[in-house]
C-alpha cells in the first residue's frame, strides 16, 4: 500500500480573494467565518482535510491555514494579523496564492508576491473567481504572474462554486511529503470550540452593522458551560466608542437581539444542542492600539489562561 502523504498548506492572499471559501469549500464545513468585509479573517485557522486514495493519488492529510488577507498594518491588531501571515508562511510544505482573478493586479499584490517569495516554500498559484470571468480575460492574468514568479501550479477555481476544487486536491496531496497524518482523522480544526462560537457572532456583527463599526469590534466569549442538552455562553462585544456601541445595541436593543437570534440559530446548528446567548456590548477606547488586549483576542492565549498550557500548533 502506498505512504500516505501529509503536510501544511497556507494558503495568502489579498483581504476578500476567497480564502475562508477556499477553506471551507474544500474542508466540507464552515470552519472559518465568512463576509464581504476585508479584514474579516484576524488569525490563523487550521481546516483539516483527510484524502483517500483514488486511481495514482495517493491518499494522506492536508493541513490547510487560512490566514488574514495582506495589508499595510496601521494599528497593534493589524501588525498582529501581520505576524499571523508570517507565521503562515515559516517551515510551509505548500503555499496557495489565492487571487482575485477579476481585480487589477496592483501594489497590494507585489506585497503579497513578495511575501511568498521569501517563503522558501513551493508556491501554487490559485486564480479564483474564474466563474465571474471570461476565458479570454484569464490568459493575460496568468502570463502576467508567471512572468513574476516560478508557480509549481497555475490552477483556475472557483472557490464559491466549487470549480477546479478536485483538480487543486490531487495536484496539493501529490506535492506534500509523505508522512503519517498530523491529526486525528475526526478533528477538523485546531480551534476550540469556545473560539468557534465567538467568531460566529463576530460574523453576525459584521452582517449587521455599516462600514465603521466592524472593524472597531471584537467579541470574548467570557462564559462557556456545555451541558448534556443545553450550551450555556456568555460573550462580550467590545467596541471602542459610546457611540458605536449605541450602533451595536439599536433602538430598544433590537439590533443586539437580531444579532443575538441570528448567532444562537447558527450556534445550536454547529453544536447539535439547544444554546442559551447572552451578549452585552461594552467600550474599550482605543483596544486596537492596545498589545495587551489584542494578545487577548488571540483563542491560544484564551486556552492558555484557562489550562495553564501552551497549545502546540501541530499537536
Amino acid at each position: 500500500m502506498a505512504q500516505p502523504h501529509s503536510g501544511f498548506v497556507s494558503i495568502i492572499g489579498r483581504p476578500n480573494a476567497g480564502k475562508s471559501t477556499l477553506l471551507n469549500a474544500l474542508v466540507g464545513e464552515k470552519i472559518a467565518i465568512v463576509t464581504e468585509k476585508p479584514q474579516t479573517t484576524r488569525m490563523n485557522i487550521q481546516g483539516i482535510l483527510n484524502v483517500k486514495p483514488k486511481g495514482k493519488r495517493p491518499g494522506g492529510q492536508i493541513v490547510f491555514i487560512d490566514t488574514p488577507g495582506v495589508h499595510k498594518p496601521d494599528s497593534r491588531l493589524n501588525r498582529k494579523m501581520m505576524q499571523e501571515i508570517h507565521s503562515a508562511l515559516e517551515s510551509r510544505d505548500l503555499v496557495l496564492l489565492l487571487v482575485d482573478a477579476t481585480d487589477r493586479f496592483g501594489p497590494a499584490d507585489e506585497q503579497v508576491l513578495e511575501l511568498v517569495k521569501h517563503s522558501g516554500a513551493p508556491v501554487m498559484l490559485l486564480l479564483n473567481k474564474v466563474d465571474r470571468l471570461h476565458k479570454e480575460r484569464l490568459l493575460p492574468v496568468i502570463e502576467r504572474y508567471s512572468k513574476l514568479h516560478s508557480f509549481q501550479e497555475v490552477i483556475p477555481i472557483s472557490a464559491l462554486k466549487g470549480e477546479g476544487l478536485e483538480v487543486l486536491l490531487d495536484k496539493v496531496i501529490r506535492a506534500l511529503p509523505q508522512s503519517p497524518p498530523y491529526f486525528p482523522e475526526d478533528q477538523l480544526t485546531d480551534q476550540p470550540e469556545r473560539f468557534l462560537a465567538s467568531e460566529i457572532i463576530r460574523e453576525k456583527v459584521l452582517l449587521q452593522t455599516g462600514k465603521e463599526v466592524p472593524y472597531a469590534t471584537a467579541v470574548i466569549v467570557e462564559r462557556f458551560e456545555d451541558k448534556l442538552r443545553l450550551l450555556r455562553i456568555a460573550a462580550a462585544i467590545f467596541c471602542e466608542r459610546d457611540s458605536q456601541k449605541a450602533i451595536l445595541i439599536g433602538k430598544g436593543g433590537q439590533k443586539l437581539k437580531q444579532m443575538g437570534t441570528s448567532a444562537r440559530m447558527e450556534l445550536e446548528k454547529r453544536f447539535g444542542k439547544k444554546v442559551y446567548l447572552e451578549l452585552f456590548v461594552k467600550v474599550k477606547a482605543g483596544w486596537r492600539q492596545s498589545a495587551a488586549f489584542v494578545d487577548e483576542l488571540d483563542w491560544r492565549r484564551q486556552l492558555e489562561n484557562l489550562t495553564g498550557r501552551t497549545p502546540s500548533t501541530e499537536e
